[in-house]
């Protein structure tokens, strides 16, 4: 069924009139232009989706009106429809009604009120309730009142100050639906008109639920929107441009609709603006934009075909007149949404048809979750016993690292990541990845300060890891200043040249000051890890309430219970790492003997560079030259080299053994 959604002027209203000649609706030769035989098989389709209810699960092709108060959507839907709509100047729309004709054994016109999701059971309930059938749109008006109380809305959309705290406008939707034999078969939903400003009645936050429900409307991709704005002001200042460039940034699903052209000035700048608007030349769309004119008040009385014949006349002798026919007038209007709204339709189907099948498949895995009756104690056992089977082995597959069946599979192309909850199906190489991550982060970040030649940058960043400081960069002889400090204050009895060996466990707590932060952050993520790993089983293998219900009695309990007694193992070790380390692996004194080796080597290397002289061998017209090292230089180079400043020297030692602990720590 195709959906011509518009949000025109219809709505409540208490003295609006209709001609009481006006005849019940019947599918005139205007109606018939969207209906070919192979449109009507297409929009069947469309209908039988809608009429199953699945247009609140799947966006449907349709097409939306939309605009401002007082734009003139009410005569566009008129003059789509032919249904004479109760209008009056003073009213607006305040809820959303959904017209919808469509092929039926007999004649009927049946309202209904559909609730708001946010509405309280007992306000749905009586909501749910209303239903009326008439037999003459004269009756229309009086329905839409009684619809109105049953909203709970004010008379007006600016009622007088009397205390009334009934609301202006509802998001809930009034149903109008034609049958007959001869009915075409398409649906428009009517929506309130958007609002600029705050009066009398009308809020902010009155305003922010209009255009909530405009925008709900056409932002979803298959919709597409006919922008009403009216000629009698600016254009460039209509909320509606804004509102559909803002979804529809390439103008690829709007179609302009200009109303009101004879309230325009003849020859004025402001009729060849508009002029030139209509030609698509000022805000550009690719569908293009159209001229109807309105029904004044005056011409209220006026039936469809006087409507029709003033059109005529106006677009005849206006300076419309040199204006494409295809883009003026109404029943031009109705021909091109005819053509539009088909190939529209007919270009969606196998994206539609996509859309059912996964949403077929996600409510039967939805519906298979909740298992056989168990309306007994004795059935609840069962089921409870058949769900423990199913996590406990699927839980232990996860935990083992055996991915096979359907539950493990995760798209090959994609990237490991932890917040991809699919991915954390796979428990154990999300444990790994996280560990591994954990180790990264500490051989990076965990050391307070990092000896190194260049110190430009102070601190080190790991965008990576997010909000984590990497060691701050010094110098060597920072360093030593560092250690000099803590050996002044940890003096004992030890002569000079010597240490106390404490500094060295004092010195390796400040060195290791962020493992317990980073530990601690690692332990989070486990536990978010576990958390997404067990709802998104439940999720899957059981109803919504029972998961709520497992979550709620012992899952999140028992989590909690985990999480508390790692932190305690993980404070436990932290406390051991306060007292002096102790360190029984041989690689400890090998790193030690390496780094003195290494700042001998380096000695002697430079000493040794510094005794070699150069000279040129007598006789020898060439280049070359002899070397010479002079050994006692040499030796002398490296007695000298080495630091005299016996606090120096200790210093140099313990940063020795602080580094080397560290490592193998």
């Amino acid at each position: 069924m195709a959906v011509l959604q518009s949000s025109t002027d219809v709505g409540d209203t208490t003295s609006s009139t209709i001609p009481p000649s006006f005849p019940p609706p019947k599918l005139t030769a205007s109606l018939e232009d969207f209906q070919s035989e192979e449109q009507r098989r297409i929009l069947d389709i469309v209908a039988q989706i809608r009429k199953c209810g699945l247009h609140s699960v799947l966006s449907l092709p349709q097409i939306v009106v939309c605009g401002e108060q007082s734009a003139g959507k009410s005569s566009v839907l008129e003059a789509l429809t032919e249904i004479p709509f109760p209008r009056q100047d003073n009213l607006c729309t305040r809820f959303a009604t959904a017209i919808t004709l469509r092929r039926g054994p007999v004649d009927s016109l049946t309202l209904r009120v559909i609730p708001a999701p946010d509405r309280p059971a007992v306000e749905r309930a009586t909501i749910e309730a209303f239903a009326e059938s008439i037999a003459d749109f004269a009756d229309l008006p009086t329905i839409m009142d009684k619809a109105r109380a049953v909203m709970g809305l004010a008379a007006t959309a600016n009622p007088p100050d009397t205390g009334d705290v009934s609301r202006p406008f509802a998001r809930d939707t009034l149903s109008i639906v034609v049958e007959g034999p001869d009915r075409p078969q398409f649906t428009l939903v009517d929506l309130p008109g958007l609002v600029q400003a705050n009066t009398k009645g009308v809020t902010t936050q009155d305003r922010m639920m209009v255009e909530e429900i405009t925008d709900f409307y056409i932002k979803q991709p298959r919709t597409i929107c006919l922008a009403v704005v009216s000629a009698t002001h600016d254009y460039a200042n209509q909320l509606i441009l804004t509102k559909v460039r803002e979804f529809d940034p390439n103008g690829e699903r709007t179609l302009g609709v200009i109303t009101k052209p004879d309230r325009l000035e003849p020859g004025s700048g402001r009729e060849a603006s508009f002029i030139s608007l209509a030609r698509n030349e000022d805000v550009f769309f690719k569908l293009g934009w159209h001229v109807i004119k309105n029904r004044k008040f005056e011409e209220r009385d006026c039936s469809i075909d006087e409507r029709n014949t003033s059109e005529v006349t106006f677009f005849r002798n206006s300076n419309f007149k040199d204006l494409p026919t295809d883009i003026k007038r109404a029943s031009n209007l109705r021909g091109r949404l005819s053509v539009l709204l088909f190939e529209h339709i007919k270009r969606e189907l196998p994206n539609l048809k996509r859309d059912l099948d996964v949403a077929l498949s996600e409510t039967s895995a939805k519906l298979a979750g909740l298992g056989t009756q168990r309306s007994t104690a004795k059935e609840c056992r069962l089921f409870l016993t058949s769900l423990s089977i199913t996590c406990c082995g699927l839980t232990a597959a996860a935990v083992d690292g055996h991915y096979e069946g359907d539950y493990f599979k995760i798209d090959s192309g994609a990237s490991f990541e932890l917040g991809n909850a699919r991915c954390l199906r796979r428990f154990r190489a999300a444990i790994q990845f996280a560990n591994r991550s954990f180790t990264d982060k500490m051989d990076k970040a965990g050391a307070k300060y990092m000896i190194t030649a260049d110190t430009s940058n102070k601190t080190i960043q790991w965008p990576e890891y997010g909000e984590v400081d990497g060691p701050e960069k010094i110098s060597e002889d920072d360093a030593i200043d560092w250690v000099k400090r803590v050996l002044v204050r940890s003096r004992g009895k030890e002569p000079i040249g010597s240490y106390n060996p404490l500094i060295i466990g004092e010195l390796f707590w400040e060195q290791s000051t962020a493992w317990g932060r980073l530990a601690e952050e690692h332990l989070e993520v486990v536990a978010n890890i576990c958390q997404t790993f067990l709802d998104t089983l439940l999720a899957e293998k059981c109803p919504e309430d029972v998961q709520t219900r497992l979550n709620a009695l012992r899952v999140a309990d028992t989590l909690k219970m985990r999480f508390d007694q790692a932190l305690k193992e993980l404070r436990r070790l932290l406390r051991d790492k306060q007292d002096f380390p102790m360190v029984y692996n041989h690689y400890y004194t090998d790193t030690v003997q390496k780094k003195r080796n290494q700042r001998w080597r380096d000695a002697l290397e430079t000493s040794v560079e510094s005794a070699i002289s150069h000279h040129k061998l007598d006789g020898c017209h060439s280049s070359h030259t002899s070397a010479k090292v002079d050994v006692s230089a040499a030796v002398e180079g490296f007695s000298t080299a080495i630091d005299k400043d016996m606090e120096r020297y200790s210093c140099k030692e313990i940063l020795d053994h602080v580094a080397s602990m560290y490592k193998v720590r």
